[in-house]
């Protein structure tokens, strides 16, 4: 395993264990911590270092452009999820939720093609 790729883990393990430890303390601190697009930024980083000069731009912005567009059916997870785990327990919550972001991923393609988005 190369070096970069074990900085990429150590990285990723790194944001994840700050949020969930930052949860314990603080619930409003966590969710903050967790709404805050890491992920996204930590990417986008390295689609931009390890990308050739010639498509670097376009590999980032079409990155940032997908993005947009593919978080929108995962908002309403996180207003319904509390409901979710009242009426089915956590696994349940945790089930129905990427059921309804399943279903509202096809929902989104399938209008957006109608628009002529291709996502």
């Amino acid at each position: 395993m190369t070096l970069k790729i074990i900085i990429k883990y150590l990285l990723s393990a790194g944001i994840i264990t700050l949020v969930s430890e930052m949860v314990k303390r603080s619930d409003k601190l966590g969710a903050l911590l967790a709404a805050l697009p890491f992920v996204s930024i930590i990417t986008l980083f390295w689609v931009h270092y390890e990308s050739a000069p010639e498509v670097r731009a376009q590999k980032t912005a079409d990155h940032m452009y997908y993005i947009f567009w593919y978080v929108l059916p995962t908002l309403p997870m996180f207003l319904l999820f509390p409901a979710f785990q009242r009426w089915w327990g956590f696994y349940g919550a945790l089930g129905g939720s990427a059921v309804l972001t399943l279903l509202l991923f096809a929902l989104l393609r399938a209008i957006s093609a109608r628009f002529g988005l291709m996502l």
